[in-house]
């Protein structure tokens, strides 16, 4: 069996989709849970200058999206076929044009501006998204895509939790949405990482 390392902050983030894996997957893995105030000094040490990163028997990887992809795989979560696969990928990277206007808000430093993105990102940026992908989840039989459970599922509520722990009620208004989350927060080898895990910063 291969030996993981996870290496990143100590909170959910971009690291989380990968624990949550590790954790579907019922494998081992050091999670390395570093402080912003480390950063300086292990910045050098990554592949390209960021986290997370994933050591499978001392080999470095980086990027979330293609690690979860990896152990999705691993874990019989890919699509059954090519179409399936760009179906799932479609909707992760859709996902994370989304995600980026978040990130774009929480690296802002000035208040004024931050406070304007926000106002956009809660008004015009999460409704066109969240509707959108609420009504796919709808058509595909409660899930991402091709109707049934696949790692796009997991890095997609995933994430979510962790938005929710700035905006607490941003899925309520979306049924289907909440659905996919309940199933998958209720896996039963997420949910017992869930329940086991550090307390999450934000």
């Amino acid at each position: 069996m291969p030996t993981y390392k996870l290496t990143y902050f100590n909170f959910a983030g971009l690291g989380e989709p990968i624990r949550w894996m590790l954790s579907y997957l019922d494998v081992p893995f050091e999670d390395n849970r570093i402080e912003r105030e480390q950063w300086p000094t292990i910045k050098s040490t990554t592949p390209y200058g960021q986290v997370p990163v994933l050591e499978v028997d001392g080999k470095q990887v980086c990027q979330s999206t293609a690690i979860a992809r990896y152990l999705g795989k691993k874990a019989g979560l890919a699509g059954s076929n090519e179409w399936e696969d760009l179906m799932i990928d479609t909707m992760i990277d859709t996902f994370n044009d989304f995600r980026s206007s978040i990130s774009k808000w929480f690296r802002e430093s000035d208040e004024a501006t931050k406070k304007k993105l926000e106002e956009t990102l809660l008004n015009e940026t999460v409704p066109f998204y969240f509707n959108k992908f609420n009504d796919h989840i709808k058509n595909n039989g409660g899930y991402l895509a091709n109707g049934k459970l696949s790692w796009g599922d997991i890095y997609f509520i995933s994430i979510l939790e962790f938005m929710t722990t700035i905006w607490s009620d941003i899925i309520d208004k979306y049924e289907h949405i909440k659905a996919l989350n309940d199933k998958v927060v209720n896996l039963p080898k997420i949910k017992a990482w869930i329940e086991k895990r550090p307390v999450p910063k934000k």
